[in-house]
């Protein structure tokens, strides 16, 4: 786009010069082809000075457009980038997180969202097809329906009790799973060593106190920590990568695996579920019973303490 490479060429631009570029940039944008979007998104990313209705107009495009300039930009304020994650969805959020300059208050508004798949029926009267006239019934087609009724219904209940005494591993149903904005957090404060952020983060990803995720964390062979990432569901690379993070010993290798692959390799999927389940309703027991709100991680240790 023309407008673009002009905008480059000014080294300081004026009020005038923002207000103007504003005025133009977004019809020619949407006017232009998906590779001419892509080249000046790639151009204005690297970008010192973007008016701030550009920037959020960018920010708030298809992730295949915005990820670059959502990772890249320093035009982009912590408002405008908890507000695109908090609007535009988990795959502008996980953009977000690729950031190397993220403040405190943009990671504490990550580590707070909740991405979840929105699920919604509408079941008003004036959304249903019209009924068709009702045709003559006779007693035996309704005894045909109702023991037809009364089969499938059996036929549930039978499942039901199936998948309740062998719940498949994919079967999740009311157990904590982490979010991508999640996973991605863990793994960023892992790569950076960042053993408090990241029991922040576990914290918030189990809905638990910061106690109990120290607690997972203190356990110096891994195995805590492995159980309940495997429990949260994370992959099994991932995870793998976290516990090298934090626990060196356990990247030497163990035949044909590192220690933390072949640790997360004998575990029972299953029964991480069920432990990590069970460390947090015990957590949450104790925390009641003391009146402690969850979430508080606790107080920084000195040296001198």
């Amino acid at each position: 786009m023309a407008t673009v490479t002009n905008f480059e060429g000014v080294a300081r631009p004026s009020k005038s010069d923002l207000r103007q570029f504003a005025e133009l940039f977004m019809p020619l944008f949407n006017a232009s082809t998906d590779e001419a979007k892509r080249e000046a998104i790639a151009a204005l990313s690297q970008h010192p000075m973007i008016p701030s209705a550009v920037a959020f107009f960018i920010a708030s495009q298809p992730i295949a457009l915005a990820a670059p300039f959502l990772i890249s930009s320093k035009c982009l304020d912590d408002d405008t980038l908890i507000t695109i994650a908090r609007t535009q969805g988990a795959a502008h959020a996980r953009a977000i997180v690729r950031r190397d300059d993220l403040s405190p208050t943009v990671i504490d508004a990550l580590v707070g969202l909740r991405h979840t798949r929105d699920v919604t029926r509408q079941t008003s009267d004036n959304t249903l097809p019209a009924e068709e006239p009702a045709a003559a019934v006779t007693e035996a087609d309704i005894e045909k329906q109702v023991v037809s009724d009364l089969e499938e219904q059996m036929r549930r209940q039978i499942r039901d009790m199936a998948r309740h005494l062998n719940r498949p591993e994919h079967d999740v149903l009311g157990l904590r799973r982490l979010t991508e904005v999640q996973e991605a957090l863990l793994i960023r404060f892992a790569r950076e060593r960042d053993a408090r952020q990241f029991a922040i983060a576990l914290a918030d990803s189990l809905c638990s106190s910061y106690w109990l995720s120290e607690r997972i964390m203190l356990d110096i062979s891994g195995s805590q920590l492995a159980t309940t990432l495997t429990g949260l569901g994370m992959e099994f690379s991932e995870a793998a990568f976290v516990l090298q993070c934090f626990y060196p010993h356990l990247a030497a290798a163990e035949g044909d695996m590192s220690r933390a692959e072949a640790l997360i390799d004998r575990l029972d999927i299953v029964e991480c579920e069920e432990r990590v389940e069970n460390w947090r309703r015990a957590d949450s027991y104790t925390h009641s019973q003391r009146g402690e709100r969850q979430f508080t991680p606790a107080p920084r240790k000195t040296a001198a303490s």
